[in-house]
């Protein structure tokens, strides 16, 4: 079953561009390991989720999380509250959401709405045909 982790980081000023950039060189092979992105939350937070092929390879994998995460600690501060520099949650994926296909187009032309008289126009009605004269031809 798919898992997921998910860390909050806030970056000292300055250092954001370090931080997305140590992030890009960095090459995860985890076993388990799907892939992750990266998200700018705010002007100095960040969010890292990645993804997993079970909570198993997330657990065997958190020594060598650890060490990526020494790599650009020196960049982060204290969140508070007692969290350090991070504030890490992960866990098996209960749901996936899957987007709403657009309904699809008709291939038939739409007719415009018959036009309206405005008001105070009143209706022209069109002189009655005659009916064609019959020649006759001779002979």
């Amino acid at each position: 079953m798919a898992a997921f982790n998910v860390v909050r980081f806030k970056v000292k000023s300055g250092q954001e561009q370090n931080f997305v950039e140590a992030h890009r060189r960095m090459r995860p092979a985890f076993k388990g390991f799907e892939g992750a992105s990266l998200i700018r939350t705010g002007d100095q937070t960040f969010c890292f989720v990645g993804e997993w092929r079970s909570f198993k390879s997330i657990e065997a994998a958190r020594p060598q999380m650890i060490e990526m995460l020494d790599l650009v600690r020196d960049m982060l501060e204290e969140l508070g509250a007692g969290l350090g520099v991070t504030d890490p949650v992960s866990g098996e994926r209960v749901l996936k959401l899957m987007a709403s296909k657009p309904a699809k187009k008709s291939n038939t032309k739409q007719s415009s709405p018959p036009r309206r008289a405005t008001k105070g126009a009143a209706k022209k009605s069109k002189p009655a045909r005659k009916p064609a004269a019959k020649t006759v031809k001779k002979r």
